[in-house]
């Protein structure tokens, strides 16, 4: 038995609507922003929900950190399990962006499972076998006791029919909004708990391949993993799900749940819109100095991940710009002696930070925080 879906109330019914909204609001304003902008905000949303998904699980990996090693960047410094871990995520990640648009979709144990192994792949045991149901009891112990069982998932010999009913369900059309199918998904699979290990992050991706397939924003754009990944919601996102009950427990009310989920929604599509303005009249300043000081307007770019990461690094730049080795170390350099960047470190490692002469009014912008509202609450 899964949980039946909630009845929405006319709040939620409000924030819905708002949510829809702003998700087409901003499907216009990247539909006509300029492709080098978007992309690199792309990438920044996918690198930010891998660092907040795999935050939640332990694995600390900065946003910024976690782009470097979507180039390919190896010098970055990070533990070999954190790196391990960075790079299955992105990789199912990437998969699951690219099944966004998929003809003759549909869910199966397969496809699961399929996800599953890039997830956790690299950790496949006989004891805890990746791509396959679980074969034995597993909890979720208390944070602050791991001796502690704060949820026990039911028992292995219930997975294989609790999934089958499941891909059923993922499979049918209920009438029921898709973003609130997406959360019910996400409630479902990490409340089965179908897999030895990486539950979570599978619950998650579920949600945002859900949301994908819905086709309003790209998928970069539909993830609400970097919300849950802050440290308030992470905290809020534990007690949703410990409200459930330290055993499964599937005839019982989830309001809160969907309401949480789409205070989530909500806020993250503020978020983005958020970033992609800001973004803008970053862009816009770096543009004006460039033309003012005789500068090729190309190393925009470069500047624009300074402003807005607050590093960059070569061999970003010259896949933003599609720049050879030479051209791009050329600029970097001609920036360096301008006093516009500054380098840190040596050889391949290296990275560059505003030097003394970046225009601070950029930085001004780009540091600027912004306020988010509670849909249910203002």
């Amino acid at each position: 038995m899964l949980y039946p879906a909630p009845t929405l109330g006319p709040a939620d019914d409000q924030v819905l609507g708002e949510i829809d909204g702003l998700r087409d609001a901003l499907r216009h304003q990247i539909q006509t922003t300029s492709p080098k902008r978007t992309d690199g905000l792309r990438k920044f949303l996918t690198a930010d929900a891998v660092a907040a998904s795999n935050s939640i699980e332990g694995f600390k990996v900065s946003t910024i950190d976690v782009q470097d090693l979507m180039t390919g960047e190896r010098d970055v410094e990070v533990s070999d399990e954190n790196r391990e871990e960075t790079l299955a995520y992105q990789r199912m990640m990437t998969y699951i962006q690219t099944l966004h648009d998929a003809e003759d979709f549909s869910y199966s144990k397969g496809l699961l499972n399929a996800l599953h192994w890039m997830l956790q792949g690299h950790r496949h045991t006989v004891r805890k076998p990746a791509g396959q149901w679980r074969r034995g009891p597993v909890y979720v112990t208390d944070a602050r006791d791991p001796s502690i069982a704060a949820y026990t998932a039911p028992g292995a010999e219930g997975v294989p029919a609790l999934m089958n009913e499941l891909i059923g369900w993922l499979n049918a059309a209920d009438g029921a909004h898709p973003l609130v199918r997406a959360a019910m998904a996400h409630l479902h699979l990490v409340s089965i708990h179908p897999w030895a290990d990486g539950n979570g992050r599978m619950s998650r991706s579920l949600q945002t391949l859900m949301i994908a397939r819905e086709g309003v924003l790209a998928p970069e754009f539909s993830s609400v993993e970097a919300w849950l990944g802050r440290p308030g919601n992470t905290w809020e996102y534990y007690r949703e799900l410990s409200d459930r009950g330290a055993t499964y427990l599937p005839d019982q009310d989830v309001s809160s749940w969907i309401r949480f989920n789409l205070t989530a929604y909500h806020q993250q599509a503020q978020t983005v819109q958020g970033r992609l303005d800001r973004s803008g009249r970053v862009w816009g300043a770096l543009a004006e100095f460039t033309e003012s000081t005789g500068l090729d307007e190309r190393v925009v770019s470069a500047l624009h991940d300074v402003a807005m990461a607050g590093r960059v690094r070569r061999s970003r730049y010259e896949q933003a710009e599609g720049l050879s080795l030479q051209q791009a170390q050329r600029d970097l350099r001609d920036l360096t002696t301008a006093q516009v960047l500054e380098p840190v470190g040596r050889t391949r490692a290296r990275y560059y930070r505003a030097g003394s002469r970046f225009p601070q009014s950029a930085l001004d912008i780009a540091g600027t925080p912004m306020t988010l509202r509670n849909p249910y609450t203002s």
